[in-house]
């Protein structure tokens, strides 16, 4: 069932799904006659396309089998990301149980909870993996989530994003291992409005909003764009493993696996395990963004089954999370990044800006993806193959 109101920054009807609780806050969400929105039947497209329970197990005991041959002879068979969050966390517990032997990363951004840092030493304690924490720069981070600020775009979170990402690569590279294990899923995160993110490689983008905004040289930040990613995908041949899509992932199942089994403790939010990422989530998008990402969050667990509409609707009822602590994180997080209480202010009650203003590596990525289809028409010339249609 559909209602109707208006939004605060166009005036154009609002609209909610009447299957999900996406709405008219997505700029590019499209509705049938019906009222249910493109995401729903895009869903059960890509639902379609999901291998069987038993081509799923196979697919998952060739990758397990392929990340241990790669790995022979190495401490470590491949590098595991832990934020604390759901699903790192529970990947850890699944490589464990798989036999596998992780090098377990922490990316310390300067914004952990004492929860999370927390959940995370018991998770590495009780499953017995070697933990590294890598230790951003602190004046250079600080400067360049100032500079995101400054420059009024959507996704300020791609600082960590992207520079998580560098790490884990150039970590694995270090000690030869070919394998990341990621704990990106579609479970969980199939559904996000491209509006309401940007890509986390464009590492263009990035360098052009510091070169305005910012005054710190990035010379430590591990920086990832197209040529990194060129570098140890294809000379390094480190590859990512979206392991969490092999499996039947649940997240509620998850959280009691993780309670019961390693004594884990929830955050109340989704990436709610890093104090910036609680404030800028909660309080931020909402507020400068008129972006609630509980909505993407909770209309994924209605298309698979975990919740009702109904159920999600009761969530949205709810702040985003406690209005004090919100208050106190936007004090804390202001003077932590240097503003006043004044200039925190007017950035965020600044108009947005699109991040393409600030230039992109479209141009980059479309060049590079011609070379590669040369070269692939070259080799298949040279091997007497038919080029793929």
């Amino acid at each position: 069932m559909s209602t109707t109101a208006t939004t605060r920054d166009m005036g154009t009807r609002y609209q909610i799904c009447a299957q999900t609780v996406m709405d008219t806050s997505d700029p590019d969400i499209v509705f049938d006659a019906d009222g249910v929105s493109n995401y729903v039947h895009d869903f059960e497209a890509f639902r379609i396309t999901l291998p069987d329970t038993e081509t799923r197990d196979r697919q998952l005991a060739e990758t397990l089998a392929e990340i241990k041959r790669t790995s022979q002879g190495k401490t470590y068979d491949c590098v595991l990301g832990l934020s604390g969050g759901v699903d790192s966390s529970y990947m850890a517990w699944l490589a464990k149980d798989w036999g596998l032997n992780p090098l377990v990363v922490h990316f310390d951004n300067g914004w952990n909870s004492e929860l999370a840092v927390n959940n995370i030493e018991e998770i590495v304690t009780r499953l017995g993996f070697d933990l590294e924490t890598l230790v951003m720069d602190w004046e250079e981070f600080r400067d360049l989530q100032r500079a995101y600020f400054k420059a009024s775009v959507v996704d300020i979170e791609v600082c960590t994003d992207q520079l998580i990402q560098g790490a884990l690569y150039r970590l694995a590279a270090r000690h030869g291992i070919r394998a990341i294990l990621s704990g990106t899923n579609w479970a969980t995160e199939w559904l996000m409005p491209p509006s309401w993110n940007y890509r986390k490689q464009d590492l263009v983008n990035l360098y052009n909003i510091h070169r305005q905004f910012g005054n710190v040289p990035l010379r430590k930040s591990t920086t990832y764009g197209l040529r990194q990613q060129i570098w140890y995908t294809y000379v390094k041949g480190i590859k990512t493993y979206d392991i969490l899509n092999l499996v039947e992932y649940s997240k509620a199942r998850a959280k009691e696996v993780l309670i019961q089994e390693l004594g884990w403790r929830d955050y109340g939010g989704k990436h709610y395990e890093s104090v910036f990422t609680r404030f800028y989530q909660g309080h931020v998008l909402p507020q400068k963004f008129d972006i609630d990402k509980r909505r993407a969050h909770l209309s994924n667990l209605i298309l698979t089954g975990e919740i009702t509409r109904d159920e999600a609707l009761r969530e949205l009822q709810q702040p985003t999370y406690d209005e004090e602590l919100q208050a106190e994180d936007k004090a804390y997080v202001g003077k932590k990044l240097g503003f006043s209480t004044e200039e925190f202010d007017a950035i965020l009650s600044a108009g947005p800006v699109p991040h393409a203003q600030y230039g992109t590596d479209l141009e980059q990525r479309k060049r590079f993806m011609a070379w590669v289809t040369r070269l692939s028409k070259t080799r298949n010339a040279l091997l007497g193959r038919k080029p793929i249609p």
